[in-house]
């Protein structure tokens, strides 16, 4: 009766020494570490939203008026159909210069629904404009707009 007593016993007191042989290092879940969790976001993040604009399809006028506090870059272009909306020169390489030239892309949104008619040409222009001040003005020689099957560049 004395032996099942005590092995009952000795089995009752390593079991609860169980808890505190959880970061033991003689539990042999922890000889090759902890876990740990990476992840594969990049340090700057994801970017958020994409624009899914498109290039307008021809650049077809581009000038620079200058201002006290810069110029604006005022750029007009032509689509194939009616509808398209949401037109913005947007800057490449954070309006820095790229060997002396500041490039813009002319992006616009397509239309909300299907259109089939290509309407007149004054129906199909589309414009768009950009402020750039005199600070980012420095250093550059050039101004280029782009669109899908052209580009139009203002030299100073």
């Amino acid at each position: 009766m004395k032996k099942p007593l005590i092995a009952s016993l000795v089995l009752v007191l390593a079991l609860s020494a169980c808890g505190t042989m959880r970061e033991s290092r003689l539990n042999p879940r922890n000889w090759f570490g902890g876990q740990s969790t990476e992840t594969l976001v990049p340090a700057t993040g994801w970017g958020g939203t994409v624009d899914r604009r498109a290039l307008v399809p021809a650049v077809t006028e581009l000038e620079v008026l200058r201002t006290p506090e810069g110029a604006v870059v005022h750029a007009t272009g032509m689509t194939a159909t009616q509808g398209w909306w949401d037109a913005e020169l947007r800057a490449i390489n954070d309006e820095r210069p790229v060997n002396g030239a500041l490039i813009y892309e002319f992006v616009l949104a397509s239309p909300m629904s299907a259109t089939r008619v290509a309407g007149t040409d004054a129906s199909r222009t589309v414009t768009a404009g950009v402020k750039i001040s005199n600070r980012r003005l420095e250093g550059v020689q050039r101004i280029v707009v782009r669109g899908a099957q052209n580009q139009r560049e203002i030299r100073r």
